[in-house]
């Protein structure tokens, strides 16, 4: 076996470990209220993280400004409950009219 399978097998199998520990430990372990509260915000902020990064980034330079206010659109008509169809053309169409009207 290669080294490329045997990672790829590795990987799978971890995967797999951790998306079967969810159900198998449900019920016998118990978080205290203050980790449950920092998994929730670490989450929050890894999220925050990874929109920050895609929205303002093209590889190593500034997307310019039309995506991130697409993105801003997008995130604030989300916080609102709209549609989520709305919300992704909505985004879309922020975008595309700021790059037609010359905002890069």
């Amino acid at each position: 076996m290669n080294a490329t399978l045997a990672c790829v097998l590795a990987l799978a199998v971890g995967t797999y470990a951790f998306r079967l520990a969810g159900p198998v430990l449900h019920g016998r372990v118990e978080l205290p209220d203050r980790v449950q509260e920092l998994l929730t915000t670490g989450a929050t902020v890894l999220l925050v993280a990874l929109l920050a990064t895609v929205a303002l980034t093209e590889g190593r330079d500034f997307a310019g400004w039309a995506r991130p206010a697409g993105v801003l659109v997008g995130g604030v008509l989300a916080w609102r409950r709209a549609p989520f169809a709305v919300v992704v053309v909505a985004a879309s169409a922020v975008t595309a009219l700021l790059r037609l009207a010359g905002v890069s």
